[in-house]
């Protein structure tokens, strides 16, 4: 088997055993980024210099006997929402086109340290606003197993990488559902770990109550040796949890072996129905069916408010975003645009003309929604609102894991759609993350594992795993558990049938 078709575990074992180097690996990875990315457009900036050294580093402590980390030596990519010292952070926006920070996101700091070659930055809706990726100032991403389909957002460019086989290994961020929702549309594994288990330091934020960095991969235990490795409490993040984390890859490696006896599974009523594909519904049933027969018990729980989710998401997010994104001022660093044959212009007039350039027809939508929604004489009406309805919503998911150990739905309601289908209908577009916005909104971690390729057009599909805050360890066993028994039926994992890319040829 070719070294990127490997699991970052297996890749990990390789390394250990001496079958390959970490220069060997980066490079075949490099390759493959300059074959196929012209087509996915997964990246937006690729550091080659960077990651062979890194790895070099690597097979140097290695050669000398010096301690390791699991996954010393295995390259991965970040999302560029991440600050990444020398290299470039644009959060996909040109607004920040250029912009190099001088200093390192705790969680990229977290990733030189144990040795990971970074591969480079990938592609995102600007500033994490969207579904699809196709709100990236530096054009869309390209789904790898349909290239004329989005690969889902904000963090389609994390997911497409390791779909690709760019890269084993990537970190995304999740808002409301943009590393969860891009793993199902990818057939990729997709973790938004509990709020505040992995530090936000470095994250260039959208909205401060909802953001999480988290794994995105292949597998469930490749996601759970990175979550384990990023995870931990930060002094630098005051929303940091100051509790250690529990033994993740320990949870993946005990679900692997099928056993699930004792685990209660509540099927989320609210999140069915109308308007749901029939063919992600059809592997979302089957998928139940494979957890009892590995032993769970399955019951059904109803949580009424997570209808009004995206309503309350879509006050609270652009509320955030918009107080976040005042920075952007073009007085102090990125993007500066002057007036046109205004010399002597004002400062009110350089910045509405720089923001203007430099925002997206996105971006300036949900920053007109955020300031309106905190406008005086409206703040009680909706964003005070708002926030009671999230309130309710944590109530729901309190009074639903009395009832079960963990809680599952498909996490998208419906495979990838075509790019271009829903630029013009926003609202349409926002229905995507109906099922993976509640967990953003009560802080709770969910898992996305792919369920199965659609009936209707041969497309992955997601099935999402949601557990009690601070108990990450639930989804790995669960998600490991039907890993195992999916890739069984299937005969390997679902990824060996996507499409092969070559180039802009498929």
């Amino acid at each position: 088997m070719s070294i990127i078709r490997r699991t970052a575990a297996e890749i990990a074992d390789a390394l250990a055993t001496g079958e390959t180097t970490s220069v060997e690996v980066t490079r075949a990875h490099l390759d493959r980024i300059a074959e196929v990315d012209g087509a996915v457009h997964a990246f937006l900036h690729v550091d080659a210099e960077g990651a062979l050294e890194q790895a070099a580093a690597s097979d140097a402590r290695r050669a000398a006997g010096a301690p390791l980390h699991a996954l010393d030596g295995v390259p991965i990519a970040v999302k560029d929402v991440l600050a990444t010292e020398g290299l470039p952070t644009t959060c996909g926006s040109k607004i920040l086109e250029g912009w190099i920070p001088p200093y390192d996101a705790t969680v990229v700091r977290k990733l030189r340290a144990a040795g990971l070659p970074i591969l480079g930055k990938t592609n995102m809706d600007e500033f994490a606003m969207g579904s699809s990726t196709e709100h990236s100032a530096y054009g869309p991403t390209h789904n790898p197993w349909d290239l004329d389909r989005i690969p889902g957002g904000s963090g389609g460019g994390s997911a497409a990488a390791v779909a690709s086989f760019e890269a084993p290994l990537a970190l995304g961020t999740d808002t409301g559902g943009s590393i969860r929702q891009p793993g199902a549309v990818t057939g990729t594994v997709g973790v938004k770990p509990t709020y505040g288990g992995v530090s936000r330091y470095g994250l260039v934020a959208l909205a401060n109550s909802l953001d999480q960095v988290g794994p995105v991969t292949r597998t469930v235990l490749d996601s759970a040796l990175l979550h384990e490795l990023v995870g931990g409490h930060d002094p630098l993040d005051s929303t940091s949890i100051d509790q250690p984390l529990p033994s993740l890859v320990d949870a993946a490696r005990r679900g692997a072996t099928g056993d699930l006896t004792g685990v209660r599974v509540g099927v989320i009523t609210e999140l069915s129905g109308d308007g749901w594909q029939p063919g992600v519904m059809t592997r979302f049933q089957e998928s139940v069916e494979l957890l009892v027969k590995a032993g769970a018990e399955v019951v059904e729980v109803s949580c009424p408010t997570f209808v009004h989710a995206l309503a309350t998401y879509y006050l609270i997010l652009p509320a955030e975003a918009s107080s976040n994104l005042a920075k952007f001022d073009a007085m102090r660093y990125g993007l500066r645009v002057w007036p046109e044959g205004r010399p002597d212009a004002s400062a009110e007039e350089v910045m509405r003309a720089t923001r203007d350039a430099g925002f997206g027809d996105e971006v300036k939508r949900r920053i007109i929604l955020g300031t309106y929604a905190l406008s005086s004489g409206y703040y009680d009406a909706y964003y005070g609102q708002a926030q009671k309805v999230r309130t309710l919503i944590s109530r729901d998911f309190e009074a639903a894991f009395a009832k079960a150990d963990v809680l599952v739905s498909p996490t998208a309601p419906t495979t990838a759609f075509k790019l271009g289908e829903k630029l013009d209908d926003p609202l349409s577009m926002y229905l995507n993350d109906l099922a993976t916005i509640p967990a953003n909104l009560a802080g709770v971690p969910g898992i996305s594992v792919p369920s199965g390729l659609a009936d209707e057009d041969g497309l992955p599909a997601g099935f999402q795993i949601l557990a009690p805050a601070l108990a990450d360890d639930r989804l790995y066993r669960v998600g490991a558990a039907l890993e195992a028994a999916l890739t069984d039926q299937w005969g390997g994992p679902l990824l060996d049938r996507a499409p092969e890319l070559n180039g802009d040829v498929r």
